[in-house]
């Protein structure tokens, strides 16, 4: 019976032919409105997102100053990105405030959509409201309303320092220091998003398994640590990697807080910050296409890893 079933199924597998493509030409005329209607999202994909793809990869092997010719130098300008220190201290940079804000910032997010989640807890709206809001607010806003806490002179947090007799911090004047100042309006930014992320994984956990727990004489603590982190592993695998491709592509709070020579000795340069300042400070597009394809392949190694990661906590 199967082998007559799969008989039956090959058998009714027909080959494209100049006829079916006729067909399948009348069928899409048929339907033109639609098709017209849905139209628009591929039109603006094609020139605002394929061609400028496909467009930096053929300026990559190019060298182009943004007017004039182009002057093909073939992998000339990825062998001198091996070789570019000015390079790899931007993605040094890039991973250093990744981990200085990753890592507080999951934690905590993971710790309010806990809290936002207990039964007790009233007004929850508003606080996911409350926390939210800190996403959709202006990059450029938050950076100089930080720029002006942070201030050497006359910031705010140096304010207060000298008001309990201590001595003022140059934030902006120290490497690491600016590091500290990038990740925490990181951190601000992205928290709240990440706990609405984290709540809707905690809503799909039984609460039986709480209410066993408290029977059994479990605390907050460790029924956050015995249950609530085990249950959302795939989800905190997948804002461990959408946290890790956001600060790869971290570009607005350096630029704005430090400019493109990002701060003292490039302490601030991340690697799309020195994307923008080969493209539009050195007029260097082509080398700034090399810099977008090496960020493309930084980022594409992470989910590979983030990926294999997942595969692994599955099979157990």
């Amino acid at each position: 019976m199967n082998n007559v079933a799969n008989t039956k199924k090959v058998a009714s597998v027909q080959p494209i032919t100049p006829a079916s493509r006729g067909s399948l030409w009348r069928e899409i005329y048929k339907n033109r409105t639609l098709y017209l209607f849905i139209s628009p999202f591929y039109l603006l994909f094609l020139i605002f997102g394929l061609f400028p793809i496909v467009f930096s990869l053929y300026l990559s092997f190019h060298k182009w100053g943004g007017l004039g010719a182009m002057e093909f130098v073939g992998l000339k300008q990825f062998t001198y990105l091996l070789s570019d220190m000015v390079f790899w201290q931007s993605v040094g940079n890039t991973f250093a405030i990744w981990f200085l804000s990753a890592i507080p910032m999951l934690f905590g997010a993971l710790v309010i959509a806990f809290l936002l989640n207990t039964p007790l807890l009233k007004f929850k709206g508003f606080y996911r409201t409350a926390f939210f809001v800190t996403n959709v607010t202006s990059i450029v806003a938050v950076t100089i309303i930080f720029k002006s806490i942070f201030g050497d002179s006359y910031g705010l947090l140096n304010y207060v320092l000298t008001t309990i007799g201590l001595d003022p911090v140059e934030w902006l004047k120290s490497e690491f220091l600016i590091k500290v100042v990038i990740a925490s309006m990181v951190v601000w930014r992205w928290t709240g998003y990440n706990a609405i992320i984290y709540l809707a994984g905690l809503q799909g956990i039984p609460n039986t398994l709480y209410e066993a727990a408290k029977m059994d004489g479990a605390n907050l603590v460790q029924m956050f640590f015995h249950i609530t982190i085990p249950l959302l592993r795939p989800i905190i695998l997948f804002t461990v990697l959408m946290t890790t491709i956001g600060s790869m592509q971290l570009f607005t709070e350096p630029q704005v807080l430090l400019g493109n020579s990002g701060g003292v000795g490039g302490s601030g340069l991340t690697i799309t910050l020195y994307m923008y300042k080969q493209a539009f400070g050195e007029s260097q597009y082509g080398y700034a296409s090399v810099v977008s394809w090496a960020l493309f392949v930084i980022i594409a190694l992470f989910s590979l890893l983030n990926w294999k990661i997942v595969q692994k906590t599955g099979a157990k």
